[in-house]
């Protein structure tokens, strides 16, 4: 699939996997569909692997850079999620997912791969729709998720070692399902760091 580009984010961006359908627009705004059993998780148990749910992704120009937007979520089945995702190689990524649990709650969500996938669920989130954010260094990650996208809580806080080719992005998953609809607006990118990353600020 070609590159496309969106009016916030300063590189091109690219697919790895193939959604079941997208669109860019209107505006500041992109629409990732993706497949039945689609997903990132390498078991810790080593009894499987996934690396197939789409994924838009871009290189920042910055070493610094912060990048949030607001995700709605179609939920069907349990693990649907809007996804945003950090990817050194296939087996070195992170993902903030805002993600529809087994008890039937949307929650946030975030994994941390090296090598095996690190899973850890945050909070439940009433309704359909939130914010989510990441804050990159060339060795750290913070995630952090908002209601309003002005007022920012802390999720988590790691590395995966210096990165050098890193690529960052968009990516919607149904693990269980036959397909999630997610849609990603109020994108904002923006190059610098975060004073406190324990207040979001």
């Amino acid at each position: 699939m070609d590159p496309f580009t969106l009016p916030s984010i300063p590189s091109e961006l690219n697919w790895i996997n193939q959604p079941l359908d997208w669109k860019a627009g209107p505006g500041n705004q992109l629409t990732i569909v993706a497949g039945k059993v689609s997903d990132w998780f390498i078991d810790p148990a080593g009894n499987s692997s996934k690396g197939n749910a789409p994924c838009a992704l871009f290189t920042a120009p910055d070493e610094n850079y912060i990048l949030s937007a607001c995700v709605k979520v179609d939920f069907a089945s349990t693990f649907d999620a809007g996804v945003l995702f950090l990817r050194e190689s296939n087996t070195s990524w992170g993902k903030l997912c805002f993600e529809f649990s087994p008890q039937g709650k949307p929650m946030v969500v975030s994994v941390v791969t090296r090598e095996f996938s690190d899973d850890c669920n945050s909070i439940i989130v009433e309704g359909n729709i939130v914010f989510l954010r990441a804050a990159v260094t060339p060795r750290t990650i913070a995630f952090h998720y908002s209601h309003d996208g002005k007022l920012w809580h802390f999720v988590r806080y790691f590395t995966l070692g210096i990165s050098h080719r890193l690529a960052v992005g968009f990516s919607s998953q149904s693990p269980t399902g036959e397909k999630c609809t997610a849609i990603f607006s109020d994108i904002v990118y923006r190059s610098g760091v975060l004073t406190d990353l324990r207040n979001g600020e």
